[in-house]
């Protein structure tokens, strides 16, 4: 068998005592996030992606030996366990190897070949396989084994029947399919043509298309697969049977014979009808699999940019819901999110009410001294914003503006958690409180929409919903844990994403809260109900407390290190109410001599380093780090556009062959791949993130298909 830790150490590149640290951990119930941020001494510095990885594989190495288990046991339990075939089943490093080496003894539905061994064809069978008979006639023998009953009435019968036997036998062979595989991986090509020629689609690009399987982009195979799904395309691997016949004869003995044109009609039949089917589908799902893959790992980092936003502290905000017929919602907002009042104005068609807009704005900012505008994205969006544009430019009030991406806000508004936080709010005000606050603190707002919602990938709903959601719950524990969480104000939603808390434990500490009163001891956690000493070790360090009874409270040292924090500040001469001040700015200077201090102290250096860098800057938001946010647009509408004019625009979007830049008008413009640099980008993500600002210049303009070309490289 194999080991995992060995095969887990080579794959990730770390020491084996590594990886057993953290399968140790992860036994333990030791989240990700508590592993990657406070047993660095153990894992040897492993991150959080890394700790991923090795606990995905980890999954999958021992599911894989579970399934060798339960294949060797059924083998055996038939008799037919050879010491050779135990060796190559306990060595498979892949799931698809040890069910090619099991497909021989699966037990099927009947089959042609099981059909003909019932009816006794097998010793034929054997004498075509072997090919030992080098005189007399094959009917003549096989007209030995005619069985009238069993369905073989002729020699001729009963020899088609001894075929049948070869062709499985043949195409069950594991090395057979492991060549026959990568012959197809290697020359095969997807070839798509179209259900109907004649109707107009948006899959007209693969209505008579051919792609090596071994070059095809991802973001092809998941568009076709759609067309397919769709009933607009039919799509098949294409391969050169000839040749892939041929292949196969070759791994057959040949000693010529009276039965070599029957093994050769064996042959062929087991590559067209048994094995060339099933290889087909393989090749698809590898695809398909490699694909969605690829898809989620963008997703994912699409979706963390998204959540590492920069907060906009500060913003008192006026929050606009752009729409036609029904109007403008209006949320009005305070610096911390608490709706002040709404309203609803009408700027656009059909009744187009500019001076009413402008006068509830004004009376709306004045009465709560408003300093920021939000507005949404959507339907009637850029209408909305010129009459925001000209408000502010009419108007005597220090205002700015900006546009918020609102996927996902209707279906949060429309939610199960929205009506419970709100149930005298209309989905339509819910909406708009949402846009505004995704500015103050997308993080906060974000994780009440299912992820799948926030719309910054791509084919997202033709992916594996199973992984996709995996991933992506990943990406936000893992920002969540990364900027930590303000207990006493911290929504049930937000809680739940908090390592080693349950969703019913973050019910339970907003209940908790609300029943006692705000938090002023990480140790009062141990009161919530259901939130034991396991799941209070990993979630404690990640949970603030401001304003608390223990300033290491608001901080993310671990209560199991506070010992250690006070013996650093007593040494030190730092009284614990510095933290509160803004931390101790050269507190790395004051310790000196980290490993000596470790020692003195009895403490990890990785931990003690952590632990400086924390006193330093309490409660330091990673977010802060990100690009500011993109207030007042200057371009408002489509016909403002001109070719080679330069933009500031806000990456929206970032998928396989570019990424779509908002540049303030309705549509988002397209940077290519091949537009992103001066040299060769082997992924979008390798240059922008969703969020970023960048500067681009128009290259094109569609205005009939409302499509713009964008470049990052002036001149090209």
């Amino acid at each position: 068998m194999l080991k995992i830790e060995d095969v887990l150490a080579k794959e990730l590149g770390v020491k084996p005592s590594q990886v057993e640290a953290v399968i140790k951990l992860i036994d333990e119930g030791n989240t990700i996030p508590f592993i990657a941020r406070y047993r660095k001494e153990a894992t040897g510095g492993l991150d959080d992606a890394q700790l991923r990885e090795l606990d995905a594989r980890l999954t999958y190495l021992r599911t894989l030996e579970a399934r060798k288990a339960e294949v060797l046991a059924s083998i055996d339990e038939q008799g037919k366990l050879t010491e050779e075939l135990r060796d190559a089943i306990e060595g498979a490093t892949m799931m698809q190897r040890v069910e090619d080496l099991y497909k021989p003894f699966k037990k099927k539905r009947a089959t042609r070949a099981s059909k003909a061994r019932a009816a006794g064809l097998e010793p034929l069978a054997n004498m075509i396989m072997l090919q030992a008979t080098t005189s007399g006639d094959p009917l003549a023998i096989a007209a030995e084994y005619v069985n009238a009953e069993g369905g073989y009435a002729t020699a001729e019968a009963a020899l088609a029947g001894a075929q049948d036997i070869v062709a499985e036998v043949i195409a069950d062979d594991a090395e057979n399919t492991d060549a026959l595989r990568a012959f197809t991986n290697n020359t095969g090509a997807i070839g798509v043509e179209a259900v109907d020629a004649d109707e107009k689609t948006v899959y007209e690009a693969y209505y008579d298309f051919s792609e090596p399987v071994s070059k095809i982009p991802n973001h092809r195979i998941l568009a076709i697969n759609r067309g397919e799904t769709e009933g607009k395309l039919r799509v098949r691997v294409r391969v050169d049977q000839q040749q892939a016949i041929d292949l196969l004869g070759s791994r057959i003995a040949r000693r010529g014979g009276i039965f070599a044109q029957a093994l050769d009609a064996a042959i062929t039949d087991g590559y067209k009808r048994l094995m060339a089917p099933s290889l087909e589908r393989e090749v698809r799902a590898a695809l398909t699999e490699r694909a969605e893959t690829d898809a989620i790992a963008v997703f994912a980092k699409n979706t963390e940019a998204l959540l590492s936003q920069r907060p906009v502290r500060g913003a008192r905000i006026i929050a606009l819901d752009p729409g036609y017929r029904t109007g403008c919602k209006v949320a009005v907002l305070d610096e911390f999110g608490k709706l002040l009042d709404y309203a609803t104005v009408y700027p656009t068609p059909p009744r187009s009410d500019v001076a009413g807009t402008k006068r509830k704005l004004g009376e709306l900012a004045h009465r709560y001294s408003i300093n920021t505008i939000v507005i949404g994205n959507g339907t009637a969006s850029r209408e909305t914003e010129e009459v925001v544009s000209a408000f502010i430019s009419e108007s005597d009030l220090d205002l700015r503006y900006t546009i918020v991406n609102e996927a996902g806000a209707s279906v949060y508004s429309a939610s199960k958690l929205a009506s419970e936080e709100y149930p005298d709010l209309d989905v339509t005000t819910r909406g708009a409180m949402s846009l505004g606050r995704r500015l103050q603190d997308p993080l906060a707002e974000l994780v009440k929409i299912p992820p799948q919602s926030i719309g910054v990938g791509q084919y997202q709903h033709d992916l594996n919903q199973v992984e996709l959601g995996r991933a992506l719950g990943g990406v936000v524990e893992r920002v969540v844990n990364q900027v930590g969480v303000d207990l006493n104000t911290a929504s049930a939603s937000l809680l739940g994403y908090v390592s080693g808390i349950t969703p019913t434990i973050a019910k339970n500490i907003v209940a908790y809260r609300e029943e006692m009163g705000a938090f002023t001891d990480r140790r009062q956690l141990k009161k919530v109900p259901k939130l034991g000493p396991k799941a209070f070790l990993n979630c404690a360090g990640f949970l603030r407390i401001s304003g608390g009874t223990n300033p290491l409270d608001a901080t993310s040292v671990h209560p199991e290190s506070y010992a250690v924090a006070t013996a650093l500040l007593e040494r030190t001469g730092v009284e614990p109410s510095a933290l509160a001040r803004g931390g101790v700015a050269d507190m790395a200077r004051r310790v000196g001599n980290i490993g000596e201090v470790a020692r003195e102290l009895d403490c990890g250096v990785p931990t003690l380093r952590d632990i400086v860098s924390e006193l330093e800057k309490p409660g330091r938001d990673p977010r802060d780090d990100a690009p500011e946010v993109v207030f007042s647009r200057s371009v408002t509408n489509f016909d403002d556009l001109k070719v080679g004019m330069e933009l500031t625009g806000t990456v929206r979007n970032v998928v396989d062959f570019g990424a779509f830049v908002d540049i303030g008008v309705k549509q988002d413009g397209l940077v290519h791949i091949s537009k992103m640099a001066n040299r060769f980008v082997k992924h979008p993500s390798d240059i922008v993130s969703v969020g970023d600002t960048v500067t681009v210049w128009i290259c094109g303009i569609d205005k009939d298909r409302g499509k713009i070309s964008l470049t990052m490289v002036e001149g090209k």
